[in-house]
């Protein structure tokens, strides 16, 4: 066998270096060359022989003749053999819905279902839905016409299960519309992770009262089509000749040091191509879920038999799993040298500031305080007069576990030309970090990502299924895609660090707040850079305040950053602890945190609630007796205004049309939408008449999709652009016309007798180039630009209304009814921001009631393996969601529009703390508010 030995590990540890890259590696500082090897052979291994079976089948309409192995699943052969990619694996194990389809015109999950089934039947994809109805069928009308989708990962599942549905229902009910219990009875095995769940009601009950039986309406999305009909192209569905897959061997235990590692017999099995260690010299294994090795070969079986095959022995040592374990007297230590804590994985999307440790426990940082002494001395007086405010929060860690997983495929063109199609947050950061970590040029390497599966954060990063799929492609001579099965991504697919909060308000006789004291410990796992102090400094910010944060590691995955990073976790603490003071006080919520608070934004949402007949005219706390008790509570939020100053539109004009380009992305927060609506109104053209091309890194520079950048880092460019355009367009029509004193008009260049249509100067103009530019905001930036990021002179606003029903018996509780308020400027796309708004909302209940990673406590495996264990909320658990936007403001902002996106999941959990207070007089300290949790509370 020959042995090559590729790029060093330490300059992929060199090149992540204050970023979450290194969150799926062992950070070690004695990191050496992995070892890659190649299957004896020049020329490719064939598969093994597997028993095969015929199988006679309809697909589409359309008579099939297969030949399947008896372990296939009809998902597997549908989109591997008959290349019909709609629909989609999502957990592999019939929970989420995305592999739906139609046998015999009932909806089953496909990832269950064995391909031998199929025999004598006929089967109804996502794609034979669209082409059954001759064009669009209703419901996908519908989902495009309500914005029933975001990422779009989930929709093809969900389409063919309504679409059945509905055709039911119209044959025995006509046009009745369905109630929301009736819809969500037909979509109960479905999970959408972006939370379009509002607007899916919307859809299903419209669909099938006859409102969309007709033309297609106004579509708020510009890719909803795509979406909806499963033509949209995720990485997982692309499938170049010759596609080899990538498979990883992962640690059982938390702490261990491999002593032996032999793949020989594994390389030697027909149809392996090759294989890599990812281990470094210290061989050192701190998280249950740590790749070990990867292998690639001819199709998942067979990579699968390959890795029973490899011999590994541990020495296993033990591990302290968990905050609490990690700090107690004696505990294992994670990182025991002082080497080894130099380039630790980052779980935040900030630099990494420099701090004592002591055991596990790294910090204080206390670099976000204000008059830290004033404010002890506030603290001391207030606890004196007993006007002291104090309490321990603590939350759970929430795992992403997003549809599509982290995968990526590689394919090399000879030694120095690299494509790696990502399911990423980044293309652009992306392509230069993989430049930098193989030591190419830069327009050497191209990242694609047309469509992403959803990415909440732990996408934006370098990760391992990038340095296992470039490695393995380029030791195999063979495209190669590698992505994370369902287990491995709730365990190490990047997660929300849980959290531990001491929290002190202080406030005078007259309600004012006089100083406050948060001391928060994070919980990361192996990885480092919990900070919620930045939120409590935000907000209420005249008063003194003493904020102190710690990380404390231990044998555990890495957290990543995650949606409104620290937000969820600093509100749930501050913004309760605030209500106590309100309830202590006897005063109104909105009228303590109006006296505390100066920010513009959000005073305009207090004016608004306090108008909201639901919160004006709510119950006197527990009015509720019996077993069922309803109550209301409030929260508010804050949020850092980001954008990325060097970001570009190029757009490119002709006879041949509009295009406008750039490198960035859509997970679902509607990229594709902002940019085709600012240029098309503009230029006064419908939006569909511009051709939008991202997700490709060799466009001009975009913004990655991170910190709610994405439409304030994009939008001004792309006016800029188009102004441009009018400008050139206008010179070619007094050219070519002989139009003096032309001008740029609605829909066209006008002039003294009339208008020339864009189209008609486009026919005859040369090819024209422009590339628009963000123009630096009035009076600068708060900070300066740091990793590409600038942080605005002005801070979001949220306001979240809860209301809650408990029932006391069970435990259970419900959130029947939700009113939020976002001050965050001018909303570009008013339905997309509205969707984005109820999707974070619906996480943030989810975060606050179901989601809850729970590993073993002594080896550190993970107990919530899957989707039907680790709970994400579903339709039915969704009650009605009312969205307020108030669109003044920002002036100084270039657009007059803040990010959205981070800021909508901030207050939700502490809103519905709030509200079982109300409810109940039990004040919660502890997420997620579980059943056996609620009951000891309220009968405590």
């Amino acid at each position: 066998m020959t042995k090559t030995l590729s790029t060093t590990r330490r300059g992929f540890l060199r090149a992540s270096i204050g970023t979450a890259a290194g969150a799926s590696l062992v950070a070690d500082a004695g990191c050496s060359r992995p070892l890659v090897e190649r299957a004896e052979g020049s020329a490719a291994p064939q598969a093994p022989t597997h028993e095969r079976v015929a199988v006679s089948t309809t697909v589409n309409g359309e008579a099939r003749q297969l030949e399947v192995h008896p372990d296939d699943s009809t998902l597997e052969v549908v989109r591997n053999e008959l290349k019909l990619t709609g629909g989609k694996l999502g957990c592999g194990h019939g929970a989420c819905g995305a592999c739906t389809m139609q046998l015999d015109g009932t909806p089953v999950v496909t990832c269950l279902l064995p391909a031998t089934a199929l025999e004598g039947r006929s089967l109804t994809t996502i794609e034979g839905v669209t082409k059954a109805s001759g064009g669009l069928h209703p419901v996908q009308k519908a989902f495009m016409a309500e914005d029933a989708l975001q990422c779009g990962y989930c929709t093809p599942g969900f389409v063919v299960e309504a679409s059945a549905f509905h055709d039911r229902w119209r044959a025995e009910h006509g046009t009745r519309e369905p109630t929301r219990d009736e819809v969500a009875a037909a979509l109960s095995g479905h999970l959408c992770r972006c939370g379009a769940y509002p607007q899916i009601y919307a859809a299903v009950q419209g669909a099938c009262a006859g409102r969309f039986d007709g033309a297609l309406p106004e579509v708020p999305r510009y890719d909803a089509r795509e979406k909806v009909t499963g033509e949209a192209e995720y990485t997982v569905d692309v499938q170049p000749e010759g596609l080899l897959v990538g498979k990883a061997l992962h640690s059982p235990h938390a702490h261990a040091v491999v002593t032996k590692l032999d793949w020989s017999r594994a390389l030697a099995l027909p149809g392996v191509r090759g294989a890599i260690e990812l281990l470094t010299e210290s061989r050192q294994v701190r998280y249950a879920g740590q790749q070990i090795m990867a292998l690639a070969a001819v199709d998942e079986r067979t990579a699968d038999e390959a890795l029973a095959l490899v011999e590994i022995e541990y020495d296993v040592r033990p591990a302290a799993v968990g905050m609490d374990a990690a700090r107690v007297e004696g505990a294992p230590i994670v990182y025991p040298k002082k080497g080894e804590r130099k380039h630790l994985p980052n779980s935040s999307e900030g630099p990494l500031m420099p701090e004592g440790w002591s055991g596990n426990v790294r910090g204080p940082l206390a670099l976000f305080s204000k008059h830290k002494s004033q404010a002890r001395r506030a603290i001391d007086h207030a606890r004196e007069e007993g006007l002291a405010v104090e309490g321990t929060w603590r939350t759970q860690v929430q795992c992403h576990t997003t549809l599509e997983p982290h995968v990526a495929l590689a394919q090399w063109e000879g030694d120095d030309q690299l494509t790696v199609y990502l399911s990423t947050q980044a293309v652009t950061k992306m392509s230069e970090e993989i430049a930098e970590r193989w030591g190419l040029r830069r327009d050497a390497v191209r990242v694609l990502t047309q469509y992403v599966g959803a990415g909440l954060g732990a996408k934006g990063t370098l990760g391992t299924e990038v340095l296992i799929a470039v490695e393995l492609a380029k030791v195999c001579g063979a495209p190669v895609i590698y992505g994370l099965d369902r287990r491995m991504e709730i365990m190490i697919g990047g997660n929300r660090p849980a959290a531990e909060v001491e929290m002190t308000l202080a406030t005078d006789a007259a309600g004012k707040l006089t100083g406050m004291r948060s001391v928060s410990y994070s919980d990361s796992g192996v990885a480092v850079g919990g900070v919620l102090g930045i939120m409590h400094r935000i907000i209420y910010p005249e008063a003194p305040r003493e904020l102190v944060d710690h990380d404390v590691v231990n044998h555990a995955p890495p957290g990543r950053p995650f949606r409104g990073p620290a937000g969820p976790q600093a509100y749930w603490a501050l913004e309760c602890a605030v209500d106590q003071v309100a309830h202590e006080r006897g005063v109104d919520p909105v009228e303590l945190r109006r006296g505390w608070d100066p920010n513009p934004a959000r005073n305009a949402l207090y004016d608004w609630v306090q108008t909201l007949p639901e919160w004006k005219d709510r119950p006197s706390p527990r009015s509720d007796k019996g077993r069922y008790r309803r109550g209301i509570g409030l929260a508010c939020g804050a949020w850092f205004a980001f954008v990325e100053p060097k970001s570009q539109i190029q757009i490119d004009a002709g006879p041949d049309g509009i295009v406008v380009s750039t490198a960035s992305q859509d997970i679902g927060n509607g990229t594709r939408t902002i940019i085709a609506k600012t240029v098309a109104e503009s230029m006064g053209l419908p939006m569909r008449e511009i051709e939008i091309r991202i997700g490709d890194s060799k466009y001009v520079h975009g913004p990655w999709s991170a910190g709610s950048r994405t439409t304030s880092s994009a939008v001004p460019p792309a006016m800029d652009a188009a102004v441009q355009l009018k400008d050139e367009l206008v010179h070619v029509a007094r050219k070519h016309f002989g139009l003096e004193g032309a001008t740029a008009g609605e829909g066209g260049v006008a002039h003294a007798d009339g208008l020339v249509p864009w189209k008609e100067v486009l026919a005859v103009s040369p090819p024209i180039r422009v590339v628009g530019r963000r123009k630096r905001d009035e009076g600068g930036y708060f900070l300066p630009e740091m990793y590409g990021t600038a942080v605005e002179r002005a801070v979001a606003a949220s306001l979240q209304v809860i209301e809650v029903e408990i029932d006391t018996r069970l435990g259970r509780i419900w959130v029947p009814r939700t009113w939020a308020g976002y001050g965050v400027g001018r909303i570009v796309a008013p339905t997309l921001a509205h969707s984005q708004a109820t999707g974070g909302i619906v996480q943030g209940i989810s975060y606050a009631l179901y989601e809850e990673r729970r590993l073993d406590p002594h080896q550190g495996f993970l107990l919530t393996a899957g989707l039907e264990d680790y709970r994400v909320m579903g339709i039915g658990d969704v009650g009605e969601i009312h969205v307020h936007f108030d669109e003044t403001g920002y002036e100084k902002v270039r657009g007059r529009q803040v990010g959205l996106a981070e800021l909508v999941t901030l207050a939700p959990a502490a809103a519905i703390g709030n509200a079982v207070f109300d409810a109940t007089g039990w004040r919660p300290y502890e997420l997620p508010l579980r059943p056996d949790r609620v009951l000891q509370g309220v009968r405590g």
